[in-house]
C-alpha cells in the first residue's frame, strides 16, 4: 500500500509557547553570517495562505501529491483547472514587509542566503538575490517526458485560449496556488501538452510524495555548514525537506533561531523560539539594527 506524505505534525512533547522577545534574533543578526530558511507563513500578508497555522488550507484541502499527479488524466485535469485559476490570483502577489526586510538584511551582509520552501517568487520580488527555492518555482513549467522548461504565463495564456468561458468561482486559494474547486467546476477543462514533445506538463516544483533533487539538497547543506547561525522564518518545519537543515545546524553546534506563531516540528533544537506575526517581527527587527526597509519593490 502506498504511504501518504506527512502532512501534519502533532509534538509529542510540551513546548515553550515561545516568547515575544525579539533580542536574541537581534544580537544573532548583527553578528552576521546568518541563513535564512523561511516558509509559507512569511507570505501569508502578502494574500498567500499557510498550510497549517490558524484558518491553514490544510483544514479543508489535501494538496495534489505527485502520485496522483502521474497516476491519471482526470487527476491531472483537477490540478491544472484549479492551478489555472490559482494562478491569476497567486501571480498578483506582491511582497510584503517580511520580504522586505528579509532582502535589506542581506543588502547590509547580515545573510549568507535565503533557502525558501515557497514557490511564490516573492523573496525575488523584493529584491533578495542569494535564493535558494527548495521546492521549484510556480512560476516555471517543466515536461517530464523531455525535461523542457517553459515560462508559466506561455502556459497560462494556451489555456486561456484552450478554455475560454472557464470561470469557477473558488472556494479559496492555496499555498501551492491551487484553488479549491469541486468536480463539475473543472469537468470539461482542456489540459495542453509539451509543445516540445508532446508529453505532460508539470509545474516546476516538488510535489508532496516527490523528492527534492539531491544537487539542490546538497547545496542548501553547503550554505548551512558555511553559515554562522540558522533563521527560520514562518515554517512549522512539519516535513523533513526543511527540517533536515535544522538538525544539521543543531548538530554542527550553530544557534538556531525559529521565528513563527505557532510550535514547530524543529523547536526543541531552537535555541529560541519567538511567537509573533513574522511582518511585526522582522520591521521590529530592522528597525532595532537600524535598518531601512525599502518600500519600494525592485522587481
Amino acid at each position: 500500500m502506498r504511504m501518504r506524505p506527512t502532512l501534519s505534525w502533532s509534538p509529542a512533547e510540551d513546548l515553550s509557547p515561545g516568547t515575544t522577545d525579539l533580542e536574541p534574533v537581534a544580537e544573532t543578526l548583527s553578528t552576521g553570517g546568518v541563513l535564512v530558511l523561511s516558509g509559507a507563513g512569511i507570505s501569508t500578508e502578502s494574500g498567500i495562505p499557510d498550510y497549517r497555522g490558524e484558518g491553514g488550507s490544510l483544514s479543508r484541502h489535501t494538496p495534489m501529491t505527485y502520485q496522483d499527479f502521474t497516476a491519471g488524466a482526470q487527476a491531472r485535469r483537477r490540478y491544472w483547472a484549479r492551478s489555472h485559476l490559482g494562478w491569476r490570483t497567486f501571480g498578483r502577489a506582491r511582497p510584503n514587509t517580511g520580504h522586505r526586510a528579509v532582502a535589506a538584511f542581506a543588502r547590509h551582509g547580515l545573510l549568507t542566503g535565503v533557502i525558501t520552501q515557497n514557490v511564490d517568487g516573492l523573496h525575488q520580488a523584493s529584491g533578495s538575490e542569494d535564493v535558494v527555492e527548495l521546492h521549484g518555482s510556480l512560476a516555471r513549467v517543466v515536461c517530464l517526458s523531455c525535461g523542457a522548461l517553459s515560462p508559466r504565463r506561455e502556459l497560462a495564456r494556451r489555456l486561456e485560449e484552450a478554455n475560454t468561458g472557464f470561470e469557477p468561482v473558488a472556494a479559496g486559494i492555496n499555498p501551492d496556488g491551487d484553488a479549491d474547486l469541486t468536480d463539475e467546476q473543472v469537468e470539461g477543462f482542456r489540459v495542453l501538452p509539451c509543445t516540445v514533445c508532446g508529453g505532460i506538463l508539470k509545474p516546476d516544483v516538488v510535489f508532496f510524495g516527490e523528492a527534492v533533487p539531491p544537487r539542490r539538497v546538497e547545496h542548501c547543506r553547503t550554505l548551512v555548514r558555511e553559515a554562522a547561525s540558522l533563521l527560520v522564518l514562518g515554517s512549522s518545519l512539519t516535513v523533513m525537506s526543511g527540517l533536515r537543515f535544522v538538525r544539521q545546524a543543531a548538530q554542527a553546534g550553530k544557534p538556531v533561531l525559529i521565528v513563527n506563531r505557532d510550535p514547530t516540528r524543529g523547536d526543541r533544537h531552537a535555541a529560541t523560539r519567538v511567537a509573533l506575526p513574522l511582518g511585526t517581527a522582522l520591521t521590529t527587527l530592522a528597525d532595532q539594527l537600524n535598518i531601512p526597509v525599502d518600500d519600494e519593490l525592485t522587481a
